[in-house]
């Protein structure tokens, strides 16, 4: 709210639209940014009640008239749209903050629409491509070397099935498309992620063990794309351990660095391989992780997603005993 030289600054300076009304619910505040979005003057604001300026916007008169933190999304003029997230201040008024994300909802709709049509063009001709090796048995016997070759069709064929949702979410990412920059629970992410896994551990009968500092540091980005990297992390943890083991995450931090570690007593990683695992489509040379169905982006996808936000992550893993993945991000004050 506007007060020292700083804050003045800011309050003019951002591209996020704030307004501020007092007790009795008067609008005393609005900065550039705001009045810019709504297409309304300064003047035609100030002093006025927001069911008086805006009551042909719904979504925003309940942001300031509902109690406590609110999040909706609110219509702008000229076919834009922005995230309004109010909150009560110390002395009984509120403070809404508008976010233009008119371009954001653009770029996800065409990442749909590209998803759509990567679907097409390549998902079809290779579900086609399982349909017909299941028919080939079907036609005669096959001796034992055709049996394998049918084998290993099939399981090219499922790779490419998995891989290719993933490509697209990895050319996303690393062509700098947009983040959502807003407060993360990392321990609420992490508790998401392990229901979510919870059919997989039961499926090969093993235990996913949590311990979370709390309460962890605050850290800011994208929880969908944070929610992912953990679940690649984990998920690859599960599927690389032997039946009956336990994977153990663990999160910690300070004022400065959030922490996410997850450790497996599964296959390990040769020291020569550590430096590799996480390059698009790698996939280790051991036998036991080529017969494991994977399209090995996963771990790229992860980093990315970590070094988009300004992060770290890390593998340790001694081979047949175990691995550990970390990674950290920056904390903020809240």
């Amino acid at each position: 709210m506007p007060g020292s030289p700083v804050h003045d600054f800011i309050f003019r300076s951002t591209l996020d639209g704030i307004l501020v009304a007092n007790e009795q619910q008067i609008i005393e505040q609005i900065n550039p940014a705001a009045a810019a979005m709504l297409s309304i003057t300064v003047e035609e604001t100030i002093n006025r009640k927001p069911e008086e300026v805006f009551r042909h916007n719904p979504a925003l008169v309940n942001l300031f008239t509902r109690q406590g933190d609110q999040t909706l999304n609110v219509r702008l003029p000229k076919r834009r749209f922005a995230l309004g997230i109010a909150a009560p201040l110390p002395d009984g008024g509120r403070i809404v903050l508008l976010q233009d994300i008119t371009e954001k909802q653009e770029f996800e709709s065409r990442r749909e629409a590209l998803v759509k049509t990567i679907s097409h063009d390549l998902r079809n001709p290779i579900s086609a491509l399982s349909g017909f090796s299941d028919l080939i048995d079907k036609f005669g016997e096959l001796n034992l070397q055709q049996q394998k070759f049918l084998a290993r069709i099939r399981q090219t064929a499922a790779k490419l099935h998995d891989v290719v949702e993933e490509l697209v979410d990895l050319a996303w990412i690393e062509a700098g498309m947009p983040l959502a920059h807003r407060p993360i629970e990392l321990g609420q992410i992490i508790a998401n992620t392990v229901s979510e896994l919870g059919a997989v551990a039961l499926e090969r009968r093993m235990t996913i063990a949590v311990s979370l500092q709390d309460p962890m540091p605050m850290v800011m980005g994208d929880p969908e794309r944070i929610k992912i990297a953990i679940h690649n992390i984990l998920h690859n943890a599960l599927i690389y351990s032997e039946p009956e083991q336990t994977v153990a995450v663990h999160a910690w931090g300070d004022e400065h660095e959030a922490y996410v570690s997850v450790a497996d007593r599964g296959i390990g990683i040769a020291d020569d391989e550590l430096e590799l695992i996480f390059d698009r489509m790698y996939r280790s040379r051991d036998e036991r992780v080529r017969d494991t169905p994977g399209g090995g982006l996963g771990l790229t996808i992860a980093k990315t997603i970590i070094t988009r936000h300004g992060g770290a992550i890390w593998a340790s893993s001694n081979l047949g005993v175990g691995s550990t993945f970390t990674f950290v991000l920056p904390a903020v004050h809240p």
